[in-house]
């Protein structure tokens, strides 16, 4: 049987990536809602919700008021123990739902290099170990109340999360392939251009070099995670 599969999604580029196809083959019918466009509200509950990235911050409700409902619409679902993924922008959505704090972290993390995997974590996050993944970041959250850290980098204590069997947080992106990644580099030029140490060129060639390993890596914590909802 279907089932059905709300994805968040704050600006095109940053969608479900790697993370499609394992879906799709886990039975999911995957729908978009595009935040500014479309009504996350007007649908059924879905069997899964997604909580894609974007470029600004969840603490800044008062520029953009639809966070405020994507929030609640997120508690809800955490509360209803609806299976819950959320992606960067998503994972402090998800934070700023369980009441947690989001906020600047001391630097900007954009690029490709492998997380510190917490004990908790090493089960779930296996299959990324010692692998470079793709940061693209300058906010942090604090850990939620009933949340298990899963992973860690020199600058951002909580590089993932779950809660339960139902909700996974990722602070990174597990979905980013290198198929479409020109994309990232074209909607976040003047990211990229503002941030030190930070250049397209260094970015693209990374990503040829790692994107591989860490997509295939990703869709298989996808697929360990999908199962134990089974």
């Amino acid at each position: 049987m279907t089932k059905t599969l709300l994805a968040i999604r704050h600006v095109a580029f940053e969608d479900l990536g790697g993370f499609e196809a394992p879906l799709e083959e886990a039975g999911y019918a995957i729908c978009y809602c595009d935040m500014g466009l479309d009504d996350p509200f007007s649908g059924p509950t879905p069997d899964l919700l997604a909580v894609l990235g974007g470029p600004f911050g969840a603490y800044e409700g008062d520029l953009y008021p639809f966070l405020k409902d994507e929030i609640a619409l997120i508690a809800t679902a955490l509360k209803r123990g609806t299976p819950t993924l959320g992606i960067c922008l998503g994972a402090q959505l998800m934070a700023r739902a369980l009441d947690a704090r989001v906020y600047p972290g001391r630097a900007k993390e954009i690029g490709w290099k492998p997380l510190t995997l917490t004990p908790e974590g090493e089960a779930l996050l296996a299959p990324l170990e010692n692998l470079p993944v793709l940061h693209w970041h300058g906010d942090i959250f604090d850990l939620p109340d009933g949340a298990v850290n899963l992973a860690s980098t020199d600058i951002c204590a909580h590089q993932a999360f779950a809660i339960g069997d139902h909700a996974l947080a990722f602070q990174f992106h597990p979905e980013a392939q290198a198929r479409g990644f020109e994309r990232w580099l074209i909607g976040h030029a003047c990211e990229i251009a503002a941030t030190p140490g930070v250049t397209v060129p260094d970015l693209r060639g990374d990503t040829g070099k790692y994107a591989a390993a860490a997509t295939k890596a990703g869709r298989a914590i996808l697929q360990n995670w999908l199962a134990g909802l089974a």
